[in-house]
């Protein structure tokens, strides 16, 4: 399992990938929490959050990645193999950060879409 220095490392580097420009107007920066996030949606606690955006009028806009939703369920993998999956929450939620500022909301409706099939393929009320 990486330890939280390690993952943190790991979500620097990737961040330095990044333009420059993709960071504007994300005044609260990227934000790494130790803990593991259970979408409220979810059936049975499996529906874990990885990444979060946040834009807020009062808060300001900021990305957060759970370091325990990763360890949850990508604990046992390797280094690389854990960076490459951080990567792609990491550009996930920045494009959230990019179609917010440009008034897009392609990747929130593809979201949505997922939660609802997730839904329907977890509706306990037909098994009876």
């Amino acid at each position: 399992m990486i330890e939280l220095e390690e993952f943190l490392e790991i979500v620097e580097e990737l961040s330095a990938e990044i333009p420059t420009e993709f960071f504007e107007e994300l005044n609260g920066g990227i934000r790494v929490l130790e803990e593991c996030r259970i979408n409220p949606h979810a059936v049975n606690d499996d529906l874990i959050v990885l990444g979060e955006y946040h834009h807020s009028s009062t808060m300001g806009n900021h990305i957060v990645i759970y370091y325990g939703s990763f360890m949850k369920l990508y604990g046992h993998f390797k280094r690389e193999a854990l960076k490459s999956r951080t990567r792609k929450t990491l550009r996930h939620e920045f494009r959230h950060h990019l179609e917010r500022r440009s008034g897009l909301k392609d990747l929130e409706v593809e979201d949505r879409l997922r939660l609802l099939e997730y839904l329907r393929n977890n509706d306990n009320s037909n098994d009876e």
